[in-house]
């Protein structure tokens, strides 16, 4: 014997019957009624929806040619495990990660070409100063870590990054209500309307970025979005001359899922815009398939400043093509106090004289 279908309320989630009286579907929670063929559309839309299916071609980038990689050398932090990439111009230096001594390798060797290269089109005088504007009207900063900051240690880093390509087509449901409120002399009245939204598209994705290194912090390098592609150029070598180029350690297919969730995220975002004149709108289900995905290489510049202050590091980015500059800064605990002791005195001072106030009427 086939098992009975259960109907839920789109309104509330309510398991709903058959009102013989009304000869309606009706919620015995709500309270709403439903038409058989309101109800057969409804369930027909849900069958419909699919999983989503987000595949890539992520073949990015490609072999070193012979010859391609003299003069490059490695270079391997001891403390932090980072691997670098630079010219044979560079001397001793240290890590732009973690800002501890690092140890030349040998010949540069392994890993993909990348297909592109964004050059640098800021110089460290004008990373220095960034920093230096970045400090200004930081009442909460500890004088000590501005004035004994060593910013000489501003480094110049060629970040790698995948980016995506991709056409989405997206099918998007959500529940909507209105509410509408009115009075009489005796009583006040609230009507809810509830609504099925269903928003289907396209939507296209060009150069999405997912930056390459676990040295990299992904909520740093996307704090110093975005660059501008327009910039980028086939990738030689001679732009890593006087940079660092970190050697990725996240590959193209183990970006992929990072990649899903920022398309996924912008195109719900997209989408929502479009859902208007509700009072609340909750998304129901989201369905994405991509289309013509495909992945590419590119080193982005990146100036970097790791600096340890009482025994914590800090961590500052400059888009080296944008000026772009973020970075979180110590909190002087003491002024921190005043601070708050100040805002309170001030609310308890409006609280004295509006009750004053009120005594006084």
């Amino acid at each position: 014997m086939p098992a009975l279908q259960q109907y839920k309320c789109p309104c509330c989630d309510g398991a709903i019957e058959f009102d013989t009286q009304a000869q309606k579907m009706a919620c015995p929670y709500c309270g709403t009624e439903f038409e058989m063929e309101t109800l057969l559309a409804y369930d027909q839309e849900l069958n419909s929806a699919t999983a989503d299916h987000m595949s890539w071609d992520v073949q990015a980038g490609c072999n070193w040619q012979e010859g391609e990689t003299e003069g490059l050398r490695v270079y391997s932090c001891q403390s932090c495990g980072g691997e670098i990439v630079g010219d044979e111009t560079l001397g001793a230096t240290s890590c732009p990660f973690c800002g501890n001594p690092v140890v030349m390798m040998g010949q540069f060797a392994g890993a993909l070409k990348p297909d592109y290269v964004i050059p640098f089109q800021l110089d460290k005088k004008q990373a220095k100063e960034a920093l230096q504007k970045h400090y200004m009207g930081k009442r909460l900063l500890p004088k000590a870590f501005k004035n004994q900051n060593h910013i000489d240690e501003v480094k110049g880093v060629y970040v790698p990054f995948w980016l995506f390509d991709a056409d989405a087509d997206a099918h998007i449901r959500y529940k909507g209500t209105r509410v509408r409120m009115w009075s009489d002399s005796r009583y006040d009245y609230t009507e809810t309307s509830f609504f099925n939204i269903t928003r289907a598209g396209g939507i296209g994705f060009e150069k999405v970025p997912v930056d390459g290194s676990t040295k990299m912090d992904d909520a740093l390098m996307e704090s110093i979005e975005p660059f501008d592609f327009s910039q980028a150029v086939d990738f030689q070598t001679a732009y890593l001359a006087g940079f660092f180029a970190d050697k990725y350690d996240v590959d193209s297919q183990m970006s992929v899922e990072r990649a899903n969730e920022r398309i996924r995220q912008s195109t719900a975002d997209a989408f929502a815009t479009t859902v208007n004149g509700y009072t609340t709108v909750t998304p129901v289900s989201t369905n994405i398939a991509l289309q013509n995905g495909v992945a590419k290489y590119a080193l982005y510049p990146v100036w970097l400043l790791t600096t340890n202050w009482k025994g914590q590091k800090f961590t500052f980015a400059m888009n080296g093509q944008t000026g772009k500059f973020v970075g979180d800064l110590p909190l002087d605990k003491g002024a921190y106090r005043k601070w708050l002791f100040g805002i309170a005195g001030i609310a308890s001072a409006i609280a004295f004289a509006a009750t004053y106030l009120f005594w006084l009427l």
